[in-house]
């Protein structure tokens, strides 16, 4: 049998689905699912994709039955899955991508390296900006079912991440609050098909990043923070399944952050 990064990388490249790790193999727990990542990490790096940042994933509670996992997982963003976006339309490509969803987000710029144990306001000055985004998850695994160590392994479900325009942190008198409170509506077509709070993540953007600094020290202290990172933090609406042909457009309470509007391409 190959080990277990070989054979993510295999399904990664052609697209493939693949057995779940954890089924008959009890041995494969999260610290083991997080040192697969490292493996495929590195894979990642010597064949020429850059490290950009992190997604942070199942900060939202209330899919967490749904998605059988009971906390947030992380994994890194690359050079090649990741599109700052200068205006608010963009195009989504499906290549490559298995069983693909959508996830709109709250996305931060790092401007330095935070601090394990740092307050909201400390980390707030480590930030440089925040943007609404959507990333593109998906996973190898059939049908969306999996235990959370999968989830780990399979590059933390992260397929794209497309970034709208970025405000300048100093916008916001209290960023926490105010993104904790920020109201998210998503269409696909001319359907509103789902709507979501910022407390749904962890109670708050700001809040879900301070956890995730926290966490990444603790468990996967190897892998850095730096200053132009990317850091998304989690889906404020469930994740919807995407096809060819497909306009998503999304609608925020707050005009500072821009929405966006995605059409889908194969």
């Amino acid at each position: 049998m190959q080990p277990y990064a070989a054979r993510l990388m295999h399904a990664r490249d052609g697209a493939l689905r693949m057995p779940l790790l954890t089924e008959g193999e009890p041995e494969f727990t999260l610290a083991k699912a997080y040192s697969v990542a490292d493996e495929t990490r590195a894979l990642r790096i010597a064949r020429g994709e850059r490290p950009a940042g992190y997604k942070i994933g199942f900060t939202n509670r209330g899919i967490w039955s749904k998605y059988n996992v009971q906390a947030p997982i992380w994994a890194p963003v690359w050079d090649s899955t990741l599109a700052l976006l200068d205006g608010a339309q963009a195009e989504v490509s499906l290549l490559g991508m298995v069983q693909p969803r959508l996830e709109p987000e709250i996305v931060f710029g790092f401007a330095s390296t935070p601090k394990p144990g740092a307050t909201e306001a400390e980390l707030t000055r480590c930030l440089a900006w925040v943007a609404h985004g959507v990333e593109i998850v998906h996973t190898h695994f059939d049908d969306w079912r999996f235990a959370a160590p999968d989830t780990v392994a399979d590059f933390g479900l992260h397929g794209r991440l497309l970034v709208g325009p970025r405000v300048d942190v100093s916008e916001f008198a209290a960023l926490g609050a105010e993104l904790a409170a920020l109201q998210l509506e998503l269409h696909e077509g001319r359907s509103r098909v789902d709507s979501g709070q910022g407390s749904a993540v962890l109670d708050g953007p700001l809040n879900a990043l301070r956890v995730w600094v926290d966490a990444m020290a603790s468990q996967t202290p190897q892998w850095p923070i730096n200053a132009g990172d990317v850091v998304t933090t989690g889906t404020l609406t469930d994740a919807w399944p995407l096809r060819a042909g497909q306009r998503w457009t999304t609608r925020l309470s707050d005009a500072r952050l821009c929405g966006l509007a995605l059409e889908v391409v194969a």
